[in-house]
């Protein structure tokens, strides 16, 4: 590699335009890049959501649920469904594996639902949706009426006014409304009149089915023009529904006829009964020929709008939104996946003021907003990132002693950091929490390589009697080349092994990784090409006196490190007896360090883990959980308790309020509502300590009578995941299914150290049941299916279509009346039977019924999840507690339960950076192998690995940071880094003895002369890190502070190691090897002369 520095040095204006261009590029990068929270992570899980209107929870199941998750069954790299039935509504979420084409997973889900038409009852209409990050809102506006306004109105004029110009804007994918009622076209037949006429509800259906369809009917020639035919016309207002004509019954005219020719028989004189056949024949005819006249006559065209009104109507109330205690409805604005977060967030701001004027006093608050976190993190980084890089400078100061030198050293981070920006910009990846992170934590590592060559070089050109500085500049760096190129190898081949972690790990740590490695590689380069033109121009050469001008230039000339006429510095003096102690005691030192290092295993239990830490952002989410059925207004009275508590609490921001279930996307990432739930998104104040304000707003609920269950859900999680233990209670049954998870729940609600213990199965759900009796039907002549459609068609209305009114999909449905609204109304339902209409408590029994307010179930068996948060931050503690009641809890016969959520996760990615830190460690040997030519030496590198993992796990135990997944890639980046020293060490004690210096003396100079350097590279990647591994800043450190505090603790124990235990060890076996040589020879020789101890290289 030392040929890149010769060829530098011979290009130097060519080198240092290139710098120059680098880093004007490297600007122009940063200014391109996008700026965003988290990197764009596509979920392998497919959703299909259906609507079953009025269909209880068992009947979802068993009609919907159950059928779709066996068409999944059929669909590739499928691991696993989900379903949840509930109230009128079915979800199932198929999990593949990571890394699949979901778009085209999609595609294949779709064609396995489609095929289930003839099975899943009719007008069920399955929707399937996928999803990634970003679909999740970077912004959310709430839209509260003017006073004395209606949020109806305010609601269809944000819907015509606000969304279109918002989705009109620059990075903007998409502007929901949520909380809106919307219209719908409701027809309501007159059954007399529709009777008269000879018609049926069905005719209004077929009327609405067959007019206002347009299609396409070929083209036409018209002279030079050629012309489309496009047959039909759009239906586009009420009236138009009301003038639609509508097709009489064959069936009820003949009926009629037959009805009315009966009648006038009834009524004829009795007198007529006695006149002879022949006047009754002619009576006969002439009636018959009555008839036939009559039914000649065209029959006078019946419209909808005769037999049945129609009206455009609002659709009914659903679900309330509300934000700060007044009634509201929220956009959310999710962005295109090439778009910046933050340019998407400002010119939202931008346009508000300009929405809020058209919308005549309705006032546009954001309350929640990526774009200011984003902003907050990535200036927390740069800033952490930017006092590591000062603390490294100043250490260089210290050490080198040269301003010149200091500068051309520091001049290697920028340089190295704008040329990352570039492979990150040409690599499509956007300036995030990970991206950004990964460039602060190398600040410290880029600088190693230069550090280790200035200090070389200038070693060099200080000695007395260069002349030639060229000359020198390359001797230097041809004796180090080697080592810093295998330590960046080293550093760069521990992230490889990620490419083969699966699941979200992997997903969000691939962009850390090649982060990194970008930085490592660039860093190299810098060293190599840039360094040396740098050294070459400012550091100044030290003219000596001329006896010692011959011996410098044959040293130079022959590449060796002329050490002899340098004299020691302090820290040598100080170093050397160490190290000459140690030396002589290798049994005693080696066994200090075996003892340390049992010690500190020994401690390990003390480690507190967690899966990804707190994130800290300034959002909660509060759930109330009310007893199923609850109605709208009582869970309304419910939430304004709950705002007058939560406005106590001078950190809370803004409160928005949803009653009633969100659906649509949300079910995707488990959200929206359900049976009696009322959810509070809450924004805090961003200086506020989350944590402190979560445990105010707990307590606040908490003391409210009355006012059902109440659950936080804590950001612990971090941005993508949930902080809560799951425990997963399957049983054959829902009777047996209910007794297990109430059990589970008693039993974890024992243990200490958890908290908000709650079971999703829920409470019973009251319900009417209407129980057919079938042999009463049947002498009806109906069946049970028969009667259960009436009260159907009864109870709600039925979508029967869709019109365009003002450019807006409204829906049609038929209403055969006002549906009941008590227990009484169902009973007096009326049924049409053969013999007339009759009561529907005639021919069923209706009750209430307790039932499941939802049934969930994976892979086709009934599972209830029961969650709890630990007290604290340590995951492990609080898992060990659930294993304690999983082993003492008594479960049902055919029950069982097994840990789950944030612990089965937990596992997962540890097992997998596990086996991916074995194969780092592997990959490191090989290299090194590569580098040594030898099998043994490398081994002994290694052993800087578990050392290293002292230091990080003993300042994990002293700061409390607990170990999670940032912290295992910490562990990883630091097999790379601990070994980096070891091999600027051993190369240099290797090339020494390859030039004929003993085993002894080679050790002790080569570890003086690498004191420096490696002092100098541990300390400022150490200071660099200080920053981040303190959270100085408070924001954006749930990953980088526990990666930082790994390292720095690894570095302070390895750089101990290299310096201490390191030179022991390799003079141990080397020494051993050396004696055994030496008798090998005896013995070959007959006992002659025994040879000189040290000669040779250390080649094994």
């Amino acid at each position: 590699m030392h040929l890149l520095t010769r060829l530098s040095l011979k290009n130097r204006a060519l080198i240092a335009l290139v710098t120059v261009v680098a880093a004007v590029f490297g600007v122009i990068s940063i200014g391109s890049l996008k700026q965003e929270l988290m990197p764009s992570v596509e979920y392998p899980a497919v959703a299909v959501i259906t609507s079953y209107p009025g269909a209880s929870p068992e009947v979802v199941s068993n009609d919907v649920s159950t059928p779709i998750e066996t068409a999944l069954k059929s669909v590739p790299n499928l691991e696993h469904t989900t379903a949840t039935s509930s109230t009128g509504a079915s979800t199932v979420i198929a999990q593949f594996t990571y890394g699949v084409d979901t778009a085209a997973t999609q595609q294949k889900v779709e064609r396995a639902i489609s095929r289930l038409s003839k099975v899943l009852p009719k007008d069920v209409d399955p929707q399937v949706m996928s999803g990634s990050i970003d679909d999740f809102p970077v912004v959310q506006i709430a839209v509260t009426p003017p006073s004395g306004g209606d949020a109806e109105t305010t609601a269809k004029a944000v819907e015509r006014l606000a969304v279109p110009k918002i989705k009109d804007l620059t990075g903007v994918r998409d502007a929901q409304l949520v909380g809106a009622r919307g219209d719908r076209v409701t027809v309501t037949p007159d059954l007399a009149k529709l009777g008269e006429e000879a018609l049926t509800a069905q005719s209004i259906t077929d009327a609405l089915q067959q007019n206002g369809v347009l299609v396409a009917a070929g083209t036409v020639t018209d002279g030079d023009r050629t012309l489309a035919v496009q047959a039909g016309s759009k239906i586009s207002s009420v009236d138009d529904i009301k003038a639609l004509p509508l097709v009489r019954s064959p069936e009820l005219l003949a009926a009629q006829a037959q009805q009315q020719a009966a009648q006038q028989q009834a009524q004829r004189p009795s007198q007529q009964q006695g006149q002879g056949a022949a006047a009754q024949e002619q009576g006969q005819g002439q009636s018959a020929q009555t008839q036939n006249q009559s039914a000649a006559e065209p029959l006078p065209t019946v419209t909808i709008g005769d037999v049945a009104k129609v009206a455009l109507e609002p659709n009914p109330v659903q679900g309330i939104s509300r934000v700060d205690g007044k009634p509201a409805v929220t956009i959310g604005v999710t962005k295109i996946s090439s778009a910046n977060t933050v340019d998407v967030s400002k010119a939202v701001q931008d346009e508000l003021p300009k929405l809020e004027k058209e919308l005549d006093g309705a006032q546009l608050k954001v309350v929640f907003d990526q774009a200011p976190y984003v902003e907050r993190s990535i200036h927390s980084l740069t800033t952490e990132g930017l006092l590591g890089l000062g603390f490294a400078i100043i250490v260089i100061l210290v050490f080198l002693l040269s301003v010149r030198a200091t500068i051309v050293t520091a001049i290697s981070i920028p340089t190295s950091v704008l040329l990352t920006f570039i492979g990150l910009n040409f690599a499509d990846y956007t300036l995030n929490m990970l991206t950004l992170g990964a460039l602060t934590i190398s600040i410290g590592r880029v600088v190693d390589d230069s550090i280790v060559v200035i200090e070389n070089i200038k070693r060099h050109l200080s000695h007395p009697g260069v002349t030639d500085r060229g000359r020198a500049i390359v001797a230097a760096v041809r004796e180090v080349a080697g080592a810093i190129t295998a330590s960046t190898a080293t550093t760069v081949a521990v992230f490889l092994p990620l490419a083969f972690v699966s699941g979200m790990v992997g997903e969000l740590f691939r962009p850390f990784a090649f982060t990194v490695t970008i930085a490592l590689i660039a860093s190299l380069l810098v060293a190599l090409t840039i360094v040396p033109v740098l050294a070459y121009w400012f550091i100044r050469v030290k003219h000596a006196p001329a006896h010692a001008a011959g011996n410098t230039a044959h040293a130079a000339e022959h590449s060796g490190p002329a050490i002899d006429d340098e004299p020691e510095n302090a820290m040598q003096r100080g170093y050397r007896p160490i190290i000459g102690w140690t030396l002589a005691h290798p049994v005693i030192t080696l066994g200090v360090a075996v003892a340390i290092f049992v010690g500190t295993m020994a401690a390990a239990p003390l480690m507190k883990t967690n899966f990804i830490g707190s994130d800290e952002q300034n959002s909660v989410g509060l759930t109330q959980t009310l007893a199923p059925g609850t109605s709208l207004d009582a869970q309304l009275k419910q939430a304004e308790r709950v705002e007058a508590e939560l406005k106590k609490i001078s950190d809370v921001e803004t409160v928005q309020v949803t009653i009633g279930s969100s659906g649509g996307a949300a079910a995707m990432f488990g959200g929206g509502g359900s049976d009696g739930s009322v959810t509070y998104a809450i924004t805090t104040r961003e200086d506020a300590d989350q944590a402190a304000v979560q445990d105010r707003i707990r307590t606040a609920v908490d003391g409210l009578k009355d006012a059902g269950d109440f659950s936080i859900g804590q950001s612990g999680g971090g941005i993508t995941q949930s902080s809560a233990i799951e425990v997963q209670v399957t049983a054959p049954d829902q009777k047996t299914l209910v007794a297990a998870s109430e059990a589970m729940v008693a039993e974890l609600k024992k243990q200490k150290g958890l908290i908000q213990v709650e079971s999703d199965l829920g409470q019973s759900r009251p319900y009417l049941q209407v129980v057919v009796d079938r042999d009463k039907a049947t002498r009806a002549g109906l069946s049970e299916a028969a009667v259960a459609s009436m009260v159907a068609q009864r109870m709600q209305p039925a979508q029967v279509g869709q019109v365009v009114l003002d450019s807006t999909t409204t829906s049609v449905y038929l209403s055969l009346g006002t549906a009941p609204a008590n227990e009484a109304g169902v009973k007096a339902l009326p049924v049409q039977t053969q013999s007339g209409e009759v009561r529907l408590d005639r021919l069923a029994t209706v009750k209430v019924a307790d039932g499941p307010v939802s049934v969930k179930s994976e892979d086709g068996a009934r599972i209830v999840t029961v969650s709890a948060l630990p007290k604290g931050d340590d995951l492990s503690a609080a898992g060990t507690q659930v294993n304690n009641a999983l082993d003492s809890v008594k479960l049902p016969s055919g029950a069982n339960a097994q840990i789950g959520g944030v612990m089965s996760q937990q596992g997962e990615a540890f097992g997998q950076l596990g086996l991916a830190l074995l194969a780092a460690i592997l990959i490191v040997y090989v290299v090194m192998v590569a580098t040594f030519r030898s099998l043994l030496q490398p081994l002994l590198l290694l052993i800087s690995v578990p050392f290293a993992a002292t230091g990080a796990i003993l300042l994990l135990i002293l700061s409390g940071i607990p170990l999670g997944v940032a912290s295992l890639i910490g562990v990883l980046m630091l097999v790379g880094i601990v070994v980096t020293n070891a091999i600027v060490l051993i190369d240099l004690v290797n090339q020494l003895r390859d030039r004929g210096e003993s085993l002894h003396h080679a050790v002790m100079h080569g570890a003086s002369l690498r004191l420096r350097p490696i002092v100098m590279t541990a300390l400022a990647t150490i200071l660099a890190l200080v920053p981040m591994g303190l959270g100085i800043t408070g924001s954006g450190g749930f990953i980088s502070q526990p990666l930082a505090v790994v390292v720095i603790g690894g570095l302070l124990s390895s750089t101990v190691l290299t310096l201490v235990v390191l030179p022991t060890l390799y003079y141990a076996v080397e020494h051993g090897r050396e004696r055994r040589k030496e008798r090998r020879a005896g013995r070959r020789t007959g006992g002659g002369r025994r040879p000189k101890l040290g000669g040779g290289a250390a080649a094994a």
